[in-house]
C-alpha cells in the first residue's frame, strides 16, 4: 500500500501547524485542544521548519520544569525531519519511523507538505491489509 491511500482515509483539511516563534505554552494548548500528538512548525503551512511533539514538551518539563513553557517552539522542535512522498510504500515508511524512533512524518510533494501521517495511521492501514489478505486466503481455502 502507498502513503497516498493513507492520506485519502484521513479527514480532509490542512495539517495543523504552528508558526516559528510561537511559545511552547501556545503549542501545548493547541496540542491539547486538537487532541493531537505533534505540530509541524511552519511559517506558511506548506514548508516544514520542524516538528514539536508532546514528548518534546514533556521531556523539557521534566528537565527544567514549567519555565520551559515560555520558550519558543524553535528551541524544542526537532529540526532534522524525515519526510515521505505520497508514492512511498507504507512498509518502508513504517521501517523509517521505527528505526528513527519517531511517530509523525510529513508527506511532501513538489517541495510542499500535502499531509502528515502518524505511526498509528500506518499500523491501522497495515492491519486492514493483513485482515483482507487473511479473508482472501480463507476464501481460497474454503473454495469461495
Amino acid at each position: 500500500m502507498h502513503v497516498q491511500q493513507i492520506l485519502k482515509s484521513k479527514p480532509e483539511g490542512p495539517v495543523i501547524t504552528i508558526a516559528p516563534g510561537s511559545s511552547v505554552a501556545d503549542a501545548a494548548e493547541l496540542l491539547s485542544t486538537r487532541r493531537i500528538g505533534s505540530l509541524v512548525v511552519s511559517s506558511d503551512g506548506t514548508t516544514v521548519a520542524g516538528i514539536l511533539s508532546e514528548r518534546d514538551i514533556v521531556r523539557e518539563l521534566g528537565r527544567r520544569g514549567p519555565s520551559c513553557m515560555a520558550d519558543k517552539v524553535d528551541d524544542l522542535m526537532t529540526r532534522e525531519i524525515v519526510t515521505c512522498q505520497p508514492s512511498d510504500v507504507t512498509d518502508e515508511v513504517l521501517r523509517k519511523m521505527t528505526d528513527g524512533r519517531f511517530r509523525h512524518m510529513p508527506v511532501m510533494e513538489g517541495g510542499k507538505m500535502v499531509g502528515l501521517i502518524s505511526i498509528g495511521d500506518v499500523v491501522k492501514t497495515r492491519l486492514a491489509e493483513l485482515s483482507m489478505e487473511k479473508d482472501a486466503l480463507e476464501g481460497m481455502i474454503m473454495g469461495h
